[in-house]
């Protein structure tokens, strides 16, 4: 029930944006993708949420040919930076957004999505909240309508792209926080995207750190954290560069 990401490889045009990335990572594990802007981070995310497709490698998840799936049926649950809540809908029309635009023949019944929506409200401590519209919200309280409704569709795997990157350094540390007790709650295999190394390391099992579309240290949070293994990583980690292990001349 593992993900195994092995030698995909992804080019815009002339530029490569992912060049042979490999990692796995065990089933419920949270992983964070973690480097520079242009890194390849986020398409690496798209891929595995089925808005991108690669140019080679392949993609196995729980014990699927996760490349052959199609994004629908992927059942991968996103979060982004800016919400992408829809601004004319009340929290709970968003969060059952997922479930009401299912197909007539496996959509739940009204009574049923009302019923998970205030489950979620309740888990991720929104509740009585489900008639505001996300204008009347905090940004805090947006992105766990946000988390509410990927959380919504049961998916396998959560994808998370900068998810507090429009929020204030206290909201995201109260987020942070928050956010690492429900996944230690449902066991999700999470992907998490952020340039923030504290964010990184404060919240993930495992550490994937990315330069030009190339994964250049990848393991546990406190292997990576502590122990560098390249002047790039150690550069990145606000660590002296000769802490790392030098390459042979």
């Amino acid at each position: 029930m593992s993900l195994v990401v092995d030698s995909v490889t992804k080019s815009f045009g002339a530029f490569e944006a992912l060049k042979g990335v490999s990692f796995t990572a065990p089933q419920g594990a949270f992983v964070a993708l973690l480097g520079p802007s242009g890194s390849g981070k986020t398409t690496l995310l798209r891929i595995l949420g089925g808005l991108e497709f690669p140019d080679d490698g392949s993609v196995i998840f729980a014990d699927l040919n996760w490349l052959h799936v199609p994004a629908r049926s992927r059942r991968a649950g996103f979060v982004f930076q800016n919400y992408a809540l829809f601004r004319h809908m009340t929290v709970a029309q968003n969060i059952a957004f997922g479930l009401a635009v299912k197909p007539r023949s496996v959509r739940p019944a009204r009574s049923a999505i009302a019923q998970k929506v205030e489950e979620l409200l309740a888990l991720v401590q929104l509740e009585g909240l489900g008639k505001r519209y996300p204008s009347q919200l905090s940004g805090g309280q947006r992105q766990r309508v946000a988390l509410a409704r990927a959380l919504a569709i049961e998916p396998r795997m959560l994808l998370l792209d900068e998810p507090f990157g429009a929020l204030d350094a206290k909201v995201r540390k109260e987020l942070r926080a928050w956010l690492r007790a429900l996944h230690e709650r449902m066991g999700i295999t999470t992907v998490f995207v952020t340039h923030d190394q504290d964010e990184a390391f404060a919240m993930a099992d495992l550490v994937a750190i990315m330069s030009a579309g190339r994964i250049e240290q990848y393991g546990t949070a406190d292997e990576v954290r502590k122990s560098p293994k390249s002047p790039f990583v150690a550069a990145f980690l606000d660590r002296e560069a000769h802490h790392a292990p030098q390459p042979a001349r």
